[in-house]
């Protein structure tokens, strides 16, 4: 037991990627929300310092790589992320979407990245005092690097912590993404309310008609409740669904583009098992070759919208 909770603590912030992709899979629109129809009539008013497909192709060979398993293309389009929209990216970690959001929304739009909760952090019991500290820092540091890369056309670039959102950003985005970055917050909600205050944060920044969109490591239903709680990397679809519901927000879309339907863990598994972090099976060739062959974390894709 000793050595699963050091594996599920190293590999709690593991950004892991998209899943082998179906053969053939097309959203499922619930609805279409008249409000996002407006927002991306609005963005569409700018001009594309280049399109998606362009930024994608000019990605190196090792970004190129992860494409066919977070699927960006599909992902970003289903989410109706178009140039000179203000964007919130939570988690944003290393930047692998950051690099591709900062030219989409260009000159005339605005990124903000948004870290967890700074009470959260220390919560994870493995982080030193020096990089608690760096935490302490992060919304002001975070710009500077990301402004470093010198990306072409990028847009303005912000950020902030969730749970101390500032009063001057509410209600000026067009769309917030959770890609990948709930499951520590729900971990941790009944002991600080981490999931609660960054939806409610959510709702703050957007703007009426304002879009959520979710990628989650997704656990099936018949899973036991208190496995699927985040501790594992996944959440149930109803469990994510009722958290967005009560927050404010209502459901207009879903899609099985980031499904995987290899990938069916048991009680004794985690998310961080499969490609890339292969936490379990570094030691070993062969369940690391069998683990390989399932791809990456079966994932829900949902669209979520503020009511005007």
């Amino acid at each position: 037991m000793r050595i699963k909770s050091t594996i599920m603590a190293v590999c709690a912030l593991a950004i892991i990627a998209c899943e082998k992709p179906p053969e053939t899979q097309a959203p499922v629109e619930v609805k279409t929300p008249p409000a996002a129809r407006e927002v991306q009539k609005t963005a569409s008013n700018f001009p594309a310092p280049s399109t998606l497909d362009s930024i994608l192709e000019a990605q190196s060979e090792e970004v190129k790589a992860r494409y066919a398993f977070r699927r960006p293309s599909q992902t970003l389009s289903f989410f109706g992320i178009e140039p000179g929209m203000t964007v919130v990216e939570a988690l944003p970690g290393g930047g692998w979407y950051t690099k591709l959001l900062l030219p989409l929304l260009g000159e005339q739009g605005m990124l903000v990245g948004s870290d967890y909760p700074l009470d959260l952090w220390p919560k994870f019991g493995f982080l030193s005092e020096e990089q608690l500290q760096e935490k302490q820092t992060w919304s002001s540091d975070w710009p500077k690097q990301a402004e470093g890369w010198g990306i072409a056309n990028s847009a303005k670039i912000a950020a902030f912590n969730f749970g101390a959102m500032p009063s001057d950003m509410a209600a000026s985005a067009d769309a917030v993404l959770f890609i990948r970055a709930l499951h520590n917050l729900a971990r941790f909600n009944d002991d600080g309310g981490f999931l609660d205050a960054s939806l409610a944060d959510a709702y703050k920044v957007l703007k009426p008609g304002g879009i959520v969109g979710v990628v989650q490591h997704e656990a099936r239903e018949n899973m036991p409740d208190e496995w699927a709680k985040g501790n594992n990397g996944y959440l149930k679809k109803a469990y994510v669904i009722e958290k967005m519901q009560a927050a404010g927000f209502e459901l207009v879309a879903q899609s099985s583009i980031n499904e995987n339907p290899q990938d069916m863990p048991s009680e004794t598994d985690i998310v961080w098992r499969l490609s890339p972090s292969l936490s379990t099976s570094k030691e070993d060739p062969e369940l690391r070759a069998a683990i390989e062959k399932i791809g990456e974390s079966h994932r829900m894709t949902l669209k979520f919208q503020k009511p005007e």
